[in-house]
């Protein structure tokens, strides 16, 4: 009796399902290319997309590896993995071919630790823990300081821009995370929210202080603070968790285009 071969569902190996991730890609990589553009820049934007793209697969790979068995989506995963990789090992040449200084790979690369902690979390299908998230979050906010460095820019600003991406992003995904989980009438961790948030705010206004930052930097921030205050109110309206996601979208590129703009008018 013939049996059927199981389908292996291309799209959910190939693409990630953290829409999230996209933001965290797409932020510091108009953050970087914003303040010092340049088509090596635009190349390393490439390898860290390439390497969005690998981690997905991967982790569903290494999962499945982990437990000593093999389905229908381990061998592609495994193609899927391996080709994004060389993508993004492409781009990264280029970047180099194109005039990108060698430091520039040196956020990048101090960020493997942290991508690795998200991969093993991947691995143990632990992919939605808060942790996993935040490294993935983290690691992606190097892109902007390597954008940056890439163009020849100094390490001062470099290391601004990665403090914005950090302190935006971080502080986000607990928020999205913990408004999720009083939806549904969980308990939620509304002090560490808030606590993030005012962190954010105070690590900016240092940078700002410093002279790091434009002063227009800190008006977005503000306004992170003041949302999560309002989100992790008891009578916060209900929002679907695509809506909440699609807010911190906005909130992450106005935060984006403050900040660009403070650098661009000197405010």
């Amino acid at each position: 009796m013939a049996t059927t071969r199981p389908r292996v569902r291309w799209r959910t190996l190939a693409l990630p399902n953290e829409h999230g991730a996209w933001a965290f890609l797409l932020e510091p990589a108009l953050l970087g290319l914003g303040v010092a553009p340049s088509a090596a820049g635009v190349a390393l934007v490439g390898a860290g997309l390439g390497a969005l793209l690998t981690q997905h697969p991967l982790g569903l790979a290494l999962a499945d590896l982990r437990r000593a068995r093999r389905f229908p989506r381990t061998r592609p995963a495994l193609g899927l993995a391996a080709g994004y990789g060389a993508v993004a090992l492409a781009f990264v040449g280029a970047a180099l071919l194109l005039g990108a200084r060698a430091v520039a790979l040196v956020p990048l690369s101090s960020m493997l630790p942290v991508a690795l902690v998200q991969l093993a979390f991947d691995a143990r299908n632990r992919g939605r823990d808060a942790r996993a998230e935040l490294a993935g979050a983290l690691a992606l906010g190097a892109l902007a300081a390597a954008v940056v460095l890439a163009a020849g820019g100094p390490w001062s600003v470099a290391l601004a821009l990665w403090l914005v991406a950090a302190a935006r992003n971080a502080p986000s995904v607990l928020y999205v995370r913990a408004r999720l989980r009083l939806q549904r009438g969980a308990a939620a961790p509304r002090r560490l929210v808030l606590v993030a948030h005012a962190a954010a705010w105070l690590a900016v206004a240092g940078a700002c202080i410093a002279g790091a930052l434009p002063w227009l930097a800190l008006v977005p921030f503000a306004v992170l603070l003041a949302r999560a205050a309002s989100g992790m109110r008891p009578s916060a309206p209900v929002l679907a968790a695509r809506t909440v996601g699609m807010l911190e979208m906005a909130f992450g590129l106005s935060t984006v285009a403050a900040v660009l703009l403070g650098v661009w008018a000197g405010l």
